[in-house]
């Protein structure tokens, strides 16, 4: 019981990690921002709930599935969707980059695609617990493609 919830924790963690570096995120209070941006506790609350979601479809592969029988596929799916996520709060908060958090937040949603496939492949029942992460990316791509428009 123990080893599965370390197991866990170990495929939840890396998706905080960005939260580590110290950015300014009163910088979305100071640019201009669509009518339909959301209150700042919005984004705490999601994004954990959608990190939750996603450790555990993770999680799930790999206490199913020995680690070399987890296709290359899967795994490189998985890096570039982590990489892409955690590049925004970088790229938008840290270089305060309109244009490079859309671009980081449209790549999210199309890697979150591919994985949401990867994912049915290997675990379909699991599949659905990306629901959320895709429906959030894609809000999260309107709402920085509106902010990008705005401040241009």
């Amino acid at each position: 019981m123990i080893k599965k919830i370390v197991i866990y924790f170990i495929c939840l963690l890396p998706w905080f990690l960005s939260n580590l570096i110290k950015v300014d995120y009163n910088y979305l209070s100071k640019i201009k921002t669509p009518f339909f941006t959301p209150p700042k506790y919005f984004y705490a609350i999601s994004w954990t709930i959608i990190y939750i979601l996603i450790a555990y479809t993770i999680y799930k592969i790999i206490v199913s599935y020995k680690w070399k029988e987890i296709p290359k596929s899967y795994k490189i799916t998985l890096l570039i969707n982590y990489l892409c996520n955690e590049s925004f709060i970088l790229v938008f908060f840290l270089l305060k980059n309109n244009f490079l958090g859309f671009l980081s937040c449209i790549l999210t949603l199309i890697t979150t695609l591919f994985l949401y496939e990867e994912t049915s492949l290997l675990y379909n029942k699991k599949k659905y617990y990306l629901i959320p992460y895709i429906l959030l990316s894609s809000f999260a791509t309107i709402l920085s493609l509106s902010i990008y428009l705005l401040n241009t």
